[in-house]
């Protein structure tokens, strides 16, 4: 094999969260990984979901046990080797009579808490909604509720600390690169990039998404019987429409359930939706029509309506979810399928159908136990319990960690190192190196944003454009008023060849 086409192990195709949770759990398995994405990081689902780590209670009405049992065993696991990403958050479901009455909730979340074991979140209860702290912006009728645990996540950066660990141990990482087309060649796989680069590798992930099924047939000349259903779920940000840090789960009263999330100091994230897709998923957008259906779900249960037109900002991701023959798109399984196809025993591509950001390590646990046959002597399992970059604390509780970095920075704003151990953890060293002022920290461009961090993001994190910077890997571009965000553009354009 010449230098100008290097051979790996794994080819991992595609750069969203299940993507960079293969790639990073192969490399610690010894096995030598290339990952190609013909976008951004976590640029499409990845970075588009309503931002939790839930053991998913509406699956329960489904029948999703295993799903559930599985999600709900990983939040433990996400909640110790994430810790600077994932935090645990309070969820309260008021009653509404007519809809699904109390006997099925408290059903439903007796076996939420008995699913599998939860050795740090809280229980659930019976709550009272007319009294402080859950009847802020509510409708004074609501009386009745419940609460319950889950957690928090930012996605975005879930997927961007998963790929710095795995480029840590050995995985090359390729954004803005297409696999153009592979083919089996002597045993192994011979795959054309853009670019002109051709590489070889002794098996392919197929991690695409949206495009799963169009790479497997297409790129990848593989026929399958195996479909996929589009479904295109969208969320708005409002400005924030009650206080405190506990999220709402709303019952519709077309049977779906919708999130009512804190999103940073000042606003509140809603979704989301199920409509089925047709056309490209890149193109995807959060329509008008959603955002309205969206504002009468939440309008159902707050004091004060809301209007589309207090959106600040909305977005929409497509699940590539496993064609199980339901019609109805809140219906079908959000469960994962993995799918190998080889020849003769050799040189496979494993595709990846469904998924969630909850299950992405134990999906990608599962995909290696499917490729083991194929590298022989393959070491074991190892990602539940090695902390992702930035999230050892090394015993200490998240708020004794970021006392630390204030004490070590104490001549830089409290709020600027509050957001930055928010995003990078105990990176945020890393990110500050020598700062000791906030002139060291460079150009501001508002929102805590600075030029240092712009230039790790671009250095460290394979950012290039204004919107993986502000939307991304920091949610600046909500705050920051257009001036400022072209401002990010022209210091990027300087800095991206």
């Amino acid at each position: 094999m010449t230098e100008s086409n290097p051979r790996y192990d794994l080819l991992v195709i595609g750069g969203g969260i299940n993507g960079v949770g293969i790639a990073r759990d192969a490399s610690g398995r010894s096995l030598s990984v290339l990952l190609v994405e013909q976008d951004d990081l976590g640029a499409h689902t990845s970075s588009s979901s309503s931002k939790l780590i839930h053991g998913g209670l509406r699956y329960l009405e489904h029948y999703e046990f295993r799903l559930v049992a599985e999600a709900l065993a990983e939040r433990e696991v996400l909640l110790k080797i994430a810790r600077h990403l994932v935090w645990p958050a309070r969820f309260v479901m008021p009653h509404v009579p007519g809809l699904r009455p109390r006997w099925m909730i408290r059903a439903g979340l007796f076996l939420y808490d008995h699913l599998a074991r939860r050795a740090s979140l809280p229980g659930s209860h019976a709550v009272r909604l007319d009294a402080p702290p859950y009847n802020s912006g509510l409708r004074p009728q609501l009386k009745h509720g419940f609460i319950y645990s889950d957690c928090r996540v930012d996605d975005a950066r879930l997927v961007i600390v998963n790929a710095m660990d795995a480029h840590q141990r050995g995985v090359e990482i390729l954004t803005r690169t297409e696999c153009l087309a592979a083919r089996r060649e002597g045993g192994s796989w011979r795959a054309t990039l853009s670019g002109g680069r051709e590489v070889c590798a002794r098996a392919i992930v197929n991690a695409t998404g949206p495009w799963v099924k169009r790479v497997l047939n297409e790129r990848l000349g593989q026929p399958s019987r195996d479909g996929v259903k589009l479904v295109k779920g969208s969320h708005i940000v409002l400005p924030q429409l009650y206080q405190g840090d506990h999220a709402f789960i709303l019952q519709n009263d077309d049977r779906r359930v919708v999130f009512m999330i804190p999103y940073g100091e000042r606003h509140t994230l809603v979704g989301t939706t199920d409509v089925p897709l047709e056309g490209d998923p890149g193109e995807a957008q959060a329509s008008e029509a959603e955002a309205a259906y969206l504002c009468r779900a939440v309008g159902r249960y707050l004091a004060k309506p809301v209007e589309p037109a207090q959106v600040a900002w909305r977005y929409a991701g497509v699940r590539p979810l496993y064609d199980d023959g339901t019609s109805n798109p809140s219906a079908i399984t959000r469960d994962y399928t993995l799918r190998v196809d080889d020849a003769s025993g050799a040189a496979p591509v494993l595709s990846v159908y469904g998924g969630k950001v909850t299950t992405y390590r134990r999906l990608a646990e599962h995909a290696m136990h499917q490729l083991a046959p194929y590298f022989p002597g393959l070491k074991g399992d190892w990602t539940a319990t090695e902390p992702l970059l930035g999230g050892d604390f090394e015993g200490a509780s998240r708020e004794q960690a970021r006392d630390e970095l204030f004490a070590r920075y104490h001549g830089l704003p409290q709020e600027t190192l509050r957001s930055l151990f928010r995003r990078h953890g105990m990176l945020a060293y890393e990110v500050l190196g020598d700062a000791r002022t906030v002139t060291d920290l460079g150009e501001n461009f508002g929102a805590e944003l600075y030029g240092r961090e712009v230039d790790y993001l671009v250095a460290r994190e394979w950012a290039r454009s204004a919107e993986d910077v502000l939307w991304r890997r920091t949610k600046a571009g909500l705050h920051l008023e257009p001036g400022q965000r072209e401002a990010v553009a022209r210091y990027l354009a300087q800095r991206v060849s």
